[in-house]
């Protein structure tokens, strides 16, 4: 073992060695043996100027092309609402991050979702419940909302009938 070590010692300080490489002089250049570039390459070098061409649109780049296109007016709308609605959302998010919220609603569903952990059964049950609820609620509110509008929208209609009626 102790001859393996000391011939891998031997070559790794022979590679910290240097050795300097001079080139040929100039004056034997021109050999009548060497060989221009394009003989050494494996592929043969096109000669002249490459030009760009580009490829022709494939059906579905055209199809992709034109469905741009036609949805960019929606698409604009759609950025235009959205900066628009931005900065409403954000003092909504920050109003919502207001101490007094946090006390009033993170306790209740941290606590829900404990019980739910312990629970699994009654927190399914508890949930349907509540959303059959809310949507009774919702269908209720929506009844009373479009009763409103029916009969203010009715009398509208009957005053200017009756305005008409008036002025002739």
């Amino acid at each position: 073992m102790f001859k393996v070590l000391q011939k891998s010692v031997g070559l790794a300080s022979l590679s910290l060695l240097t050795f300097r490489v001079y080139a040929a002089p100039k004056k034997d250049w021109p050999r009548k043996n060497s060989m221009k570039i394009d003989e050494l390459s494996l592929y043969s070098v096109p000669e002249g100027q490459p030009k760009y061409m580009e490829e022709p649109r494939t059906q579905l780049e055209e199809s992709i092309s034109q469905l741009r296109h036609h949805c960019e007016p929606y698409t604009s709308w759609c950025q235009e609402t959205y900066s628009q609605t931005k900065p409403k959302m954000q003092s909504l998010v920050q109003w919502g991050l207001g101490s007094k919220i946090k006390k009033l609603v993170y306790p209740p569903v941290f606590m829900g979702l404990a019980a739910s952990i312990y629970y699994p059964q009654q927190a399914i049950t508890f949930v349907q419940v509540s959303g059959e609820k809310l949507y009774d609620w919702g269908l209720r509110g929506y009844i009373v909302v479009e009763d409103l509008w029916k009969e203010n929208f009715q009398k509208v209609q009957g005053l200017g009938a009756c305005g008409l009626h008036l002025h002739d």
